[in-house]
């Protein structure tokens, strides 16, 4: 069996306004960082192996405060990185709001493409990807990664066997916790958003 913690990096000034995407030199804040403090607490006496996080300045100054606790260092994989918003990054969800896809991007996003960005669909099996070849490589570890709320909600939405276009009904919070076990007989998952600073029970 492999145990992923997956966790949502922390609040950014973009947070909940802004589409950051992939830009450079969107860092946490210190709310931000205390939630990672506080996802690092939660997370002090799990037995982790690795410590993966999306590429990201935000994902890697949260992994980096985990990964302290264990003296492991962060290695990053591209495809756990954030949605390609395409034009639409560094736009403001009020401007996005107001467009024809963003109705789409909430009533069905198994079809929507964010303009030369990335499709849900191709997120999704690039999360899961992932999710697969880290569970090859670690079969009998625990595993955290470090990501992004719709990376993490569409693979949750996987191994739950939930439809696509019903992933937004699964919440990831900023700093929370989300704890997946997969085993040759299947997935389960253990824990959902949980906020920073939970207590963990183990598997």
């Amino acid at each position: 069996m492999t145990v992923f913690y997956l966790v949502r990096h922390g609040v950014t000034s973009h947070t909940g306004h802004k589409l950051s995407g992939w830009m450079p030199d969107i860092h946490l804040t210190d709310a931000g960082r205390a939630q990672a403090e506080a996802a690092a607490e939660s997370l002090a006496n799990a037995p982790l192996k690795s410590i993966y996080a999306s590429p990201i300045d935000r994902t890697a100054e949260t992994a980096k405060i985990i990964a302290a606790r264990h003296d492991l260092r962060v290695r990053t994989r591209k495809d756990l990185g954030e949605v390609e918003y395409g034009r639409w990054t560094n736009k403001s969800l009020k401007v996005v709001a107001q467009t024809k896809l963003w109705t789409k991007v909430q009533r069905w996003p198994a079809g929507a493409t964010f303009p030369d960005g990335e499709s849900f669909v191709a997120v999704q099996n690039r999360g899961v990807a992932a999710i697969e070849a880290l569970r090859a490589r670690h079969p009998k570890d625990h595993v955290c990664i470090v990501s992004h709320g719709d990376v993490i909600r569409l693979v949750v939405a996987h191994y739950m066997g939930v439809h696509l276009d019903l992933f937004q009904r699964i919440h990831v919070t900023p700093g929370s916790l989300t704890v997946l076990a997969i085993t040759d007989e299947g997935p389960g998952i253990l824990t959902l958003n949980a906020p920073p600073g939970s207590h963990l029970g183990g598997p």
